[in-house]
């Protein structure tokens, strides 16, 4: 019993140890196409049942959706304007993969480190300053979360997760057996010479488990040692191949930690650039960290340090394939090691332009709808099966708020919407509307190009005014201005103030459709803070004249804004999104369609044909 509970707790620690899992998912800041796809693809060839990729960020947008592969289907994956927004419907990313410049990355960076989901944030970008990453060094070692990079390509959990441009293109994944994971754990500060090991464990051992790139900085987020000793603790990881370089002083830090026993599996390590003895001068190589120095920093002294502790170095790069062979081998030898058996990664569909050729060709949909899907058993409206939608009595005002809003509102808002359709369905056959149609049935035309007809003629003076009321309305009332500050200044701009005024009604012959819109928001709606506003405009407006009162249009339009600010389903961005797309006229369109298609079928029951000239209705005057 006490070696069960000791082997559990051994196994908790040791996952603490590892960064990534078959399960592991990122966001990804400042995105790119192509190292996005490369991840997706890396997924699907080692059989993730779920992409590594859970949401993407662009700084400073509104959000949206981009569409990717995995495999040969299409996903689609949100974007988000900030980290905190995709870190809050995303919990489960703990990886953030950062793609900022150098000038943004230490912001960004710092605000994913605060956030407590985000555990690993991989820096690609180089240049950053060295008081920035240091700074960065010590808040996430407070905040025990781990930072590779910056200047980094990142790395590779094998068969689990790949970080970005990693082990680059699908062939080269393939031909270093990354799909499956083996026992040799990998740590560089080369980006390119990781790929280039990757390749020499897949000839000369199982394969790697993982290989980290900390980057060529002088100061990385996390050091060679960091992640020896996090190999150290994961029990699948058999031997530990290191690459480092001249300049600093890390390796040290490996020879003193073997030394003191926190390292004991074997490792093979080589440090690279024995070359630099050679030249006459100091000697500054591709990363910011290796330049020749102190006799202490050359490569020469490193690699003797390693070695007199244990390490197994060979005598150039050139041996180190062989002394990596000859380790392993010993290791499955002595039954350390248990080689991993090899299996058969999926296949990668090619892309458009690499398989046109060929013919084996993968296009990408012209269109994409996130409202409805009909490829399953059957219809989903925004997720709810049509089954559902019919079985649990959906009203036609719970439709439109799924397909319109996207959201399942409160049944007094989808009544309120079912309550708008049935008052503006007609308003009698003078209207241009349903003129319009009326003339177009008369001409002979079918049903169709009588409504649309009709439809066209909707505008900001026939029923086009609900979502210039909501949205002129909505900004007055919470800029606080009062309503004769906001009818003076509308007028200023030469504007009539959309939503007030009627040809007919006046304030002793209202509206009835109004007085039933604003009994019902009363009754029923937690608050009508917009509409007390507009009501205080109409009483300043009827001062200047009978007639300046809230219409339907208008009423309509600022109650919705009193519905999306109530129903607690809005953002306030939402709200002004949904306004701004010309959502709230779509009621007005939808109610007079129904109206416009009675009267065109009611003109085809008379079978009447147009039977006057249309000059005799032209006045011509001066």
């Amino acid at each position: 019993m006490l070696k069960t509970i000791t082997k559990a707790i051994i196994e908790v620690l040791n996952m603490d140890a590892k960064l990534f899992s078959p399960e592991t998912q990122a966001i990804i800041y400042n995105f790119k196409a192509n190292p996005v796809q490369r991840m997706l693809d890396f997924d699907y060839l080692c059989k993730r049942k779920n992409p590594s990729i859970a949401a993407l960020v662009s700084p400073g947008s509104k959000g949206g959706i981009q569409k990717a592969f995995f495999g040969p289907k299409e996903i689609l994956l949100s974007i988000y304007g900030t980290i905190g927004d995709a870190s809050k419907a995303h919990p489960k990313a703990d990886v953030m993969i950062n793609f900022a410049s150098f000038r943004s990355a230490y912001d960004s960076t710092k605000d994913a480190l605060h956030k407590d989901g985000i555990k690993t944030v991989v820096i690609i970008a180089e240049g950053i300053p060295e008081n920035q990453i240091k700074d960065l060094t010590l808040l996430a070692k407070k905040k025990d979360k781990m930072i590779i990079g910056p200047a980094t390509v990142g790395g590779v959990q094998a068969g689990a997760f790949k970080i970005g441009n990693t082990a680059g293109t699908v062939d080269n994944i393939i031909a270093c057996r990354l799909y499956r994971p083996g026992s040799v754990g990998f740590v560089s500060k080369s980006g390119g010479l990781s790929n280039e090991l990757y390749n020499i464990l897949a000839q000369t051992t199982d394969g790697l488990y993982e290989g980290i790139a900390i980057g060529g900085d002088a100061y990385p987020g996390s050091s060679l040692l960091d992640h020896i000793l996090r190999f150290e603790k994961i029990p699948e990881i058999k031997m530990i191949v290191v690459l480092g370089e001249l300049g600093g002083k890390e390796e040290y830090n490996i020879v003193d930690a073997i030394k003191s026993g926190k390292v004991k599996k074997p490792i093979v390590a080589w440090v690279t650039g024995t070359c630099a003895s050679i030249f006459p001068t100091e000697v500054q190589f591709g990363h910011a960290g290796a330049k020749s120095g102190a006799e202490q920093e050359s490569a020469q002294a490193k690699n003797k340090a390693l070695k007199e502790a244990g390490v197994i170095v060979p005598n150039s790069f050139e041996e180190f394939s062989k002394v990596i062979a000859e380790t392993y081998q010993k290791l499955v030898a002595n039954g350390t090691i248990q080689p991993a058996k090899d299996v058969l990664p999926q296949t990668v569909p090619d892309d458009f332009k690499a398989a046109a050729k060929s013919g084996k060709v993968r296009r990408p949909t012209g269109f994409m709808s996130t409202i409805c899907n009909d490829c399953g058993e059957e219809p989903t409206y925004v997720g709810i099966p049509m089954s559902k939608v019919v079985e649990d009595g959906y009203s036609i005002g719970d439709v439109i708020s799924l397909l319109w809003f996207k959201k399942k509102l409160p049944k007094y808002a989808t009544k309120f919407i079912e309550m708008c359709i049935i008052i503006t369905a007609d308003h009698g056959p003078c209207v241009s509307g349903a003129h319009n149609a009326i003339v177009a049935a008369r001409a002979g035309k079918d049903l169709v190009s009588c409504v649309a007809s009709g439809t066209l003629t909707i505008g900001p003076r026939f029923g086009g005014a609900i979502d210039d009321a909501a949205r002129y309305f909505r900004d007055a009332c919470d800029r606080g201005l009062q309503p004769d500050e906001f009818v003076e200044g509308m007028k200023k701009q030469g504007m009539n103030v959309p939503g007030i005024g009627h040809r007919i009604k006046s304030a002793k012959n209202p509206d009835k459709r109004v007085e039933l819109l604003k009994d019902y928001a009363k009754k029923n709606f937690p608050s009508t803070k917009y509409l007390d506003y507009a009501l205080g405009v109409e009483k300043y407006t009827l001062q200047k004249a009978n007639n300046l009162i809230l219409n339907v249009d208008g009423c309509i339009g600022i109650l919705f804004v009193d519905l999306l600010a109530t129903s607690n389903e809005f953002s306030k961005d939402e709200i002004k999104e949904i306004i701004d797309l010309g959502g709230l006229n779509g009621i007005f369109v939808l109610a007079r369609t129904i109206g416009m298609i009675g009267h065109v079928l009611d003109q085809k029951r008379m079978k009447q044909p147009l039977y006057r000239h249309p000059q005799d209705d032209i006045f011509y005057g001066e």
